[in-house]
């Protein structure tokens, strides 16, 4: 059981990481709390009352404080961030002790043990706005969604923000080989198989490959073609978490997997190629997708059959239009260009990709 308080305690305890603090006797209690600490990568500093030197309770990020030290902790400065943490399910006393020490949320043991451990591994994080994030999905086979996703990246992280690409299409050769880092040393999705629970974000940020200057999660060229869907949540939640921004490339086929990325997303950019039968297509994928994700745009892509131009293909989709992308001469010969997607930081290409990246972060409340 976890139940959150709705007082407003007088600020001033900063929020920053650091170590969060625990205050009990119960020695069965105390060792609960430091194992899910060590689960959440994080060592506690533990007191059997408010500590009496230093500046402790006002500076912890996080306050656990069990349900037997409630009264000795009652004449304490009100500060946020404190959990009553209790064992008794049947307890009604509990909420009455946990206003009375300015508690904001109460938790029994073991039902609540997972999100204690998620708040304590965010207080040692540091977990601020968490990012902004992107999925791309072809409209039709062959729109260029990797190509727009790939750009897309480049660009953010060219402009200075935390970014991490994710390639999410299994099937589609791997994101690492269009960045010319199929070779770079790093962890790909095989190795996140067994993830479940909780993956730590900097911990999940510096085992990938770096890649003009952001870090890529993509595919290895082995046998494994799917990863569990809880491993796909745990991950992307990881992800996130950092901030900046996750730039996402999605296949057209809809899975549990899948699905679990689209429910990580703030938004989608469908590819749509500007003629009938792509938007014919797009429209299906678009119904697919609307489903779970509540921001859908269009991104038409030329050239352009007779009759239609980015706003006919978004009204015939029902979509708001995120913009029409150039295509990259330079990308239509065979191999490609020297350079990724964007990665020159000029031509029409990277101009939509940073016209877009400036829409959505004003949109989403600014840099992250």
């Amino acid at each position: 059981m976890t139940g959150t308080l709705t007082h407003d305690p007088p600020p001033g305890a900063p929020d920053r990481p650091g170590r969060p603090l625990i205050v009990t006797e119960d020695p069965d209690l105390l060792d609960d709390l430091l194992r899910l600490c060590a689960a959440a990568g994080v060592t506690p500093e533990v007191h059997h009352g408010v500590p009496d030197h230093g500046d402790a309770w006002d500076t912890a990020p996080l306050v656990l404080v069990g349900d037997d030290a409630a009264r000795r902790v009652g004449t304490a400065a009100r500060r946020r961030a404190v959990v009553l943490v209790g064992r008794d399910q049947d307890d009604s006393g509990v909420w009455k002790r946990a206003v009375r020490i300015g508690a904001d949320h109460v938790l029994m043991l073991p039902d609540g043990e997972q999100w204690l451990v998620d708040r304590i591994a965010d207080v040692a994080e540091g977990v601020g706005r968490p990012a902004l994030t992107v999925g791309v999905i072809g409209g039709r086979g062959g729109a260029g969604a990797s190509t727009l996703a790939c750009a897309l990246a480049v660009t953010s992280a060219r402009e200075g923000l935390r970014t991490l690409l994710v390639d999410a299409d299994p099937l589609g050769g791997g994101l690492d080989v269009l960045l010319g880092g199929e070779s770079a040393e790093g962890l790909r999705w095989p190795a996140f198989a067994a993830s479940r629970g909780r993956v730590g974000g900097g911990a999940l940020e510096e085992s990938l490959p770096e890649l003009h200057a952001l870090r890529v999660l993509s595919w290895d060229r082995g046998d494994c073609v799917a990863v569990p869907h809880q491993a796909v949540r745990a991950v992307l939640a990881a992800a996130r978490r950092r901030g900046g921004t996750v730039v996402v490339d999605l296949p057209r086929r809809l899975d549990d997997g899948v699905a679990e990325a689209l429910a990580q997303l703030d938004l989608a950019l469908l590819v749509v190629p500007a003629e009938l039968r792509a938007v014919a297509a797009a429209g299906r994928v678009a119904s697919a997708v609307g489903m779970v994700v509540r921001d859908v745009r269009v991104a038409v892509r030329g050239p352009y059959a007779p009759g239609l131009d980015g706003r006919e293909v978004a009204r015939l989709l029902g979509l708001p239009l995120a913009g029409e992308v150039p295509v990259e001469p330079a990308l239509l010969r065979p191999q490609g260009g020297a350079k990724p997607p964007g990665a020159a930081g000029r031509g029409p290409l990277a101009r939509f990709c940073a016209a877009f990246w400036e829409r959505a972060l004003v949109e989403a409340g600014g840099a992250r």
